[in-house]
């Protein structure tokens, strides 16, 4: 029986929208802005350096650019959620403009590079977890709840750019990294902070992203620390 391929289940993008009503004094009533709630589309849309056509975030600082131009996430993560949860989420609802099939932290390593659509795309670094789909689906702790369970999604820089759509397959190319897969990635970041020799090893691997490195280094020197406001928000 041959195996299923990778491949691009749903396609999103979108603008940014400002939420929350100013009066409120229930923190996740109050008012934010955000990119997370993005359109499924079916049409081939153009994916570019930094992200895709019609697509935008509003926290420019720790979302988009080149390092972060395609949000994937994988499709089947969303049953474990709605059973976990107890809530209406699917493909989309963690913002993502890429939900994926047969693809997961686990099989998708740092530097793999792929050909899908018109374009060549490489995994840049997991997707650290954000506040903001807490804010969205009304759970506070969703972020830890992400971040605990390995199930953040990762994100690809554009090599070559072009048109891109649902149904695209990925056709993996390189896979220099094979040891650094997005879980064992993320075990490093979160769960193993004091195994200085991984930390090391993580942030000389050449196509990790650079605020991934960054923040390694400091952990190497000691100077990581304080509270991550993309996991906890802006009002903490």
């Amino acid at each position: 029986m041959e195996m299923e391929k990778p491949c691009i289940d749903k396609l999103f993008t979108g603008g940014v929208k400002q939420l929350g009503n100013p009066n409120a004094e229930n923190k996740l009533e109050q008012p934010w802005k955000s990119g997370i709630f993005k359109k499924e589309t079916e049409k081939a849309v153009f994916l570019s350096k930094t992200g895709f056509t019609g697509d935008d975030v509003a926290d420019k600082k720790n979302h988009g650019g080149p390092e972060k131009a395609a949000f994937a996430y994988a499709a089947k993560h969303y049953a474990h959620w709605r059973h976990e949860l107890g809530i209406d989420i699917a493909p989309g609802g963690n913002g993502e403009n890429l939900s994926v099939t047969e693809m997961d932290e686990a099989s998708v390593c740092i530097g793999d590079t792929y050909h899908v659509g018109e374009a060549l795309v490489q995994v840049s670094q997991p997707r650290r977890p954000c506040w903001k789909p807490a804010r969205r689906h009304g759970i506070l702790d969703l972020a830890l709840r992400i971040q605990k369970t390995g199930r953040t999604g990762w994100y690809f820089r554009v090599l070559e750019e072009g048109r891109v759509k649902a149904g695209d397959g990925f056709h993996l190319t390189s896979r220099p990294y094979p040891e650094w897969t997005v879980r064992t990635a993320n075990e490093v970041m979160y769960e193993q902070k004091d195994n200085m020799s991984l930390t090391e090893s993580l942030a000389s691997c050449e196509l990790l992203a650079d605020n991934w490195k960054h923040t390694l280094n400091k952990r190497l020197i000691g100077k990581e620390g304080g509270i991550d406001k993309r996991v906890y928000g802006p009002n903490r």
